[in-house]
């Protein structure tokens, strides 16, 4: 296979892996980047595996006139800056011992030793600059090919090397696996056997990874293995996948959302476990909220403004399994439309404080039970 592509031929690539080729050392372009540019799918991190020690990778980056950042140079990776655009740069490496994902790890020559300490098979495929694709472990094509996600030789030495494994096993099933061909069963077997290893984890890299899942075009497969395997507890307690694939359905058309979907899940404390950030957190809760409040389309529009309204009508529908009405998305937006009438200043000096607060309220609930259809006059009559 050899692939083809302005991203491989972009003059920056090009640049980086013949500094290191004319420095005297082997130069691969490696992982997502070519797993996905076989696949056809669009390339975003540029990632190259090198033999050449990490020094001496910042000292041919130098010479060439390029920065050089030692983003993880004690596991052998430098940043190569080049037009802009970031090049992570990786010594092959041997694993000596493993500890979670504390590994101790020497440099290596070889390539075969790089690739067999990878994740996933279809993350050991290497290309050269001509685009020339090199399968050293001879699988990772052919599992590619037929979209089968399996680890790398044994699946519980990889998932001891690092617990996120188990995530990532999910996740890259969701994104490149085919939906008929289901998990890979040694994989799975391996994953549920060492669920309790996620409780190691941080929740940065939790959360982080269950975002990626989450946006997959189609999660809910891999969230029901989750749960049935027991290893969706460890990362969400009380989370309920039920509702998942209903959502998914009635997304059609829409942009895959992983706050959106990881409303419909519920569970224990999502924000606190997956380490959310404030307005993910507090658009979750608003989202939930409105979904289980039993409101209709118009009020959750009103509520939650045009995009979270027709967030919160689809998770409603899939919660309860009663498909929303073909006018919903038209009543959320006249409900987005709509402006209360009354202003604080129309009640006083008469209230003042809570009372205020109170009257404003009911005087709200009085329009929205109206269909917004009371006026400033009747509401203050």
């Amino acid at each position: 296979m050899r692939l083809t592509g302005a991203w491989i031929e972009a003059a920056h690539v090009q640049r980086v892996l013949a500094l290191l080729e004319a420095g005297g050392h082997l130069a691969f372009l490696v992982g997502g980047c070519v797993r996905n540019a076989a696949l056809g799918t669009a390339v975003s991190d540029i990632d190259i595996s090198t033999d050449a020690r990490p020094e001496r990778v910042v000292a041919l980056a130098e010479a060439a006139g390029l920065r050089a950042v030692p983003t993880g140079i004690e596991h052998g990776t430098v940043t190569v800056i080049a037009d802009h655009e970031p090049h992570e740069i990786t010594t092959f490496r041997r694993d000596i011992e493993t500890f979670g994902r504390h590994a101790t790890v020497a440099f290596s020559t070889r390539i075969e030793e790089d690739a067999a300490r990878r994740d996933f098979t279809m993350n050991a495929l290497y290309a050269r600059a001509d685009g020339t694709v090199l399968d050293p472990l001879g699988e990772g094509l052919a599992d590619l090919a037929a979209r089968r996600l399996r680890f790398v030789g044994e699946p519980t030495q990889r998932i001891r090397e690092d617990y996120l494994r188990i995530l990532r096993f999910f996740r890259f099933t969701a994104w490149y696996g085919a939906p008929e061909e289901g998990f890979d069963a040694e994989g799975l077997a391996a994953c549920a056997m060492l669920a309790e290893g996620i409780e190691r984890l941080s929740r940065e890299r939790v959360g982080h990874e269950m975002r990626k899942l989450l946006g997959a075009p189609d999660p809910a497969p891999a969230i029901a293995a989750m749960a049935t395997t027991g290893i969706l507890p460890h990362v969400l307690p009380g989370a309920d996948p039920a509702g998942l694939a209903p959502l998914v359905h009635l997304e059609a058309g829409l942009p895959a959302d992983p706050i959106r979907r990881l409303a419909v899940l519920g569970g224990t404390d999502p924000a606190e476990r997956l380490r959310l950030s404030k307005p993910e957190a507090r658009r979750l809760e608003r989202l939930r909220e409105g979904a289980l409040s039993g409101a209709g389309p118009a009020v959750l529009g009103y509520r939650l403004g045009a995009r979270d309204g027709l967030d919160a009508v689809l998770i409603q529908a899939a919660l309860t399994g009663m498909p929303p009405a073909e006018t919903s998305r038209n009543r959320v937006e006249f409900g987005a439309a709509q402006r209360f009438p009354v202003q604080a200043a129309d009640l006083m000096p008469a209230l003042q404080g809570a009372a205020l607060g109170a009257r404003l309220k009911e005087l709200e609930a009085r329009w929205i039970a109206s269909g917004f259809a009371l006026d400033r006059a009747a509401l203050l009559g």
